[in-house]
């Protein structure tokens, strides 16, 4: 009886966020655990050319330390081939001024990678909430405040498409301020689509998508974000969810590193991608913490 009360408080723990009764009950009491957004157009922590950036930096990082594994893309792209292979040049001489290390291209994991393009890593582990599951710690390095630290992965479904079945003991949906939903679950029919949806839309050696945060083995480091728990009043909230809609322009060799892909294929409307954002300077060892509302007047 007691394992079964225990599973069920989680479970509401995991719920009630979307439970409506709950929120209006607790809105107004739970003030700090708010973010409110007075318009759509202003739930920006940081500016939306600085988290393309980031992104472009991080997956160009990917590519690079990568580049024996691209061969078929780079055939494809003989111009993008030259860019990159001038990068790598740039990045060996560094790392043998550093190493003396003459051997060819060392391979850095993703999370090195990670460290020593942004100066920090983050990694799930248990969260030091009781009984809150799995959190998402800075494990090496510093975040300044005002960095993309993370990235929220899974299935975007537009309000009309079908999310009945995979909402079901869900607790890993994120809904956008628009009405678009992210589903973030990575086990059961959540996966199942996700990776049908990822296949779907590969061309040749051209992916669209990142299937590596189904596993324990990411290759994109930052695709962690579904994970981080919610604030409480014992642990204020050091990061807050912003939407970023990924640009036509986005380089197509990149792509595979979007944890993030449309249920619908024939929709026209540009990706879109929930980033995590710091809101103070956040020290190795801590936990992050955001807030499950978004509240717009």
């Amino acid at each position: 009886e007691a394992a079964m009360l225990r599973e069920l408080r989680r479970r509401w723990r995991s719920y009630k966020y979307r439970f409506v009764p709950w929120l209006a009950l607790n809105l107004r009491r739970q003030r700090r655990t708010l973010r409110y957004v007075p318009e759509s157009s202003q739930d920006k922590i940081i500016a939306d050319e600085d988290v393309f950036e980031t992104l472009l930096r991080t997956f160009k990082a990917l590519f690079i330390n990568d580049l024996s594994r691209q061969a078929d893309i780079l055939a494809l792209l003989p111009e993008v081939k030259c860019q990159y292979l001038e990068l790598l040049s740039v990045e060996q001489k560094r790392s043998e001024v550093n190493s003396c290390n003459h051997q060819g291209q060392h391979v850095f994991s993703p999370e090195e990678v990670l460290f020593n393009t942004l100066g920090f890593t983050v990694s799930r582990d248990r969260s030091s909430l009781v009984s809150a599951g799995t959190g998402v710690f800075v494990t090496r390095g510093f975040v300044p405040r005002g960095t993309v630290v993370s990235m929220y992965p899974g299935t975007v479904y537009r309000k009309h498409e079908p999310i009945f079945f995979q909402s079901l003991g869900n607790p890993f949906i994120f809904r956008c301020i628009d009405g678009v939903l992210i589903d973030g679950n990575d086990k059961g029919l959540s996966r199942s689509v996700y990776r049908s949806c990822s296949r779907r839309d590969q061309l040749g050696p051209f992916q669209m998508s990142d299937e590596s945060w189904l596993t324990a083995t990411l290759q994109n480091p930052l695709a962690v974000g579904q994970y981080v728990n919610n604030c409480s009043h014992e642990k204020a909230a050091n990061v807050c969810y912003q939407e970023f809609d990924v640009p036509g322009h986005f380089p197509v060799e990149l792509k595979q590193y979007l944890p993030n892909i449309v249920y619908s294929h024939d929709t026209e409307s540009h990706l879109r991608c929930v980033v995590l954002v710091t809101l103070r300077d956040i020290k190795q060892g801590e936990e992050l913490f955001s807030n499950y509302y978004t509240v717009v007047s």
